[in-house]
Parts: C-alpha cells; structure tokens; sequence
C-alpha cells in the first residue's frame, strides 16, 4: 500500500466501474463534481495512457465541517476515487484514507468519518 492510499481490484473495466460507481453515487445523492478522464486527455496530446479515470464526488455537509476545522483539508477535498487499468489489463479503485487525511491534516478524529464515504462506494465493485 502506498502511503495514505487505499487499493482494491475492480471486477470490472474501467468503464463499468465509472458507470457503477456514478449509479451508486446518484442512489446515495452524494455530488458528482466532475469526472477527469486521464486517458483520454493523454491521447489528445498524442500519448498513451491505460484507461485511467478520477471520480471527484461529496457532500457539502460532511465536508465543509473537515474544511472549518482544518483549512488545509480542502487540498484533498472533494474526495476522489480513481480508476485505473495497469499494463497487465487488471482494473483498480484507490482512494485516500480517511485515517491518513486526518493525521495528515490534524482535524479532530470524530470527522474521519464524514470522509469514509468511498470504500462503501467500492464493495460492490470488490465484492466477489
């Protein structure tokens, strides 16, 4: 595990996992803010990249008290969840964790969990 990143494989593409994950996140109505497609910006520029996606997605009202109590959190917020396909086709999900944004940020540990909303996002996708 990298330091702060949670890492999980995808039972699907890139592309259903977007589609999973964007169907989950309307059911919860929690914000989709944008989704940057990596991939396609790099064949824009005459690049290769594997299909690599970032879900930017959350909720004002589990955010913005993080943000009050530690202004530098914002840096890291909204949340993301990106999904990549590596050169051997395998697909995962990562996410910052929520323990290691609030070491990293010093904000009380009672808000760690207004910022654990995608590995629920992510079990249906895990989930054998």
């Amino acid at each position: 595990m990298t330091l702060g990143i949670v890492t999980k494989p995808s039972r699907y593409s890139v592309e259903e996992s977007v589609a999973k994950l964007e169907e989950l996140l309307h059911q919860k109505g929690i914000k989709l803010f944008q989704i940057v497609d990596h991939s396609g910006e790099a064949a824009s520029a005459g690049l290769h990249l594997p299909p690599t996606k970032l879900l930017i997605f959350g909720n004002p009202k589990a955010g913005t008290p993080v943000m009050l109590a530690a202004p530098s959190a914002a840096l890291d917020l909204p949340l993301k969840i990106l999904v990549a396909e590596d050169a051997a086709g395998k697909v995962w999900l990562s996410w910052n964790d929520p323990t290691y944004l609030q070491q990293r940020h010093n904000f009380p540990e009672e808000l760690i969990k207004n910022l654990s909303a995608a590995e629920p996002l992510t079990i249906p996708l895990t989930a054998p």
